[in-house]
Parts: C-alpha cells; sequence; structure tokens
C-alpha cells in the first residue's frame, strides 16, 4: 500500500522554488504525486505520495534534505510536523494496479 502524509511548513513560495531548484529536474524515486498548496495564512501545505515509506525515507535522506539544507544556508529551522495519512484506498493512473 501507498505511503501518504500532509505537512505544512512556514515557507513563502520564494523559498519553496529554491528548493526545487536544489532537487534539480530528476523526479524522485517511489514519489507518485507532490502537491504544495497555499494554506490562507500563507505558508504552503505539501500533500505526498510514496510507493512506500522506505521510497520516502531515502528521497528525504539523499535528496530533500541537502536541497532544503542548501536552501537554508545550513539554517533550517527545524522539521515540520508531518500528519501520516491512513489510506484505505489509492487508485489512480499513477498507481499500478494489483498484482501488475
Amino acid at each position: 500500500m501507498v505511503y501518504a502524509y500532509i505537512q505544512d511548513v512556514p515557507i513563502g513560495e520564494e523559498l519553496y522554488q529554491r528548493i526545487i531548484d536544489e532537487l534539480g529536474p530528476e523526479p524522485l524515486a517511489g514519489s507518485l504525486l507532490h502537491l504544495c498548496v497555499r494554506r490562507p495564512d500563507g505558508g504552503l501545505r505539501y500533500i505526498d505520495v510514496w510507493e512506500s515509506e522506505a521510497h520516502c525515507a531515502r528521497a528525504f535522506e539523499e535528496r530533500i534534505h541537502p536541497a532544503v539544507d542548501t536552501a537554508f544556508a545550513g539554517a533550517r529551522p527545524g522539521e515540520p510536523t508531518v500528519e501520516h495519512l491512513d489510506v484505505v484506498h489509492a487508485t489512480g493512473t499513477l498507481i499500478a494496479a494489483p498484482n501488475a
């Protein structure tokens, strides 16, 4: 089953774009969907869906945290709270059919 979460981050679009630029154009292995949406308070919310929790952890270790550290010039204010989603069912073109 897929691994999914929501994460509210207290940053604006400019800093978010610096992080994306640092990540580069190569897709993150195991990432099925990443949405970044604006919250009413001006911060951002990430909605992420991964093939597995292991894929997510590897991407954070190898690519995401280094990109965030560079974008924050090494002064990251800490980790935002992550709300893990208890996925009951997932379907769509990004998700392989069972036994595929």
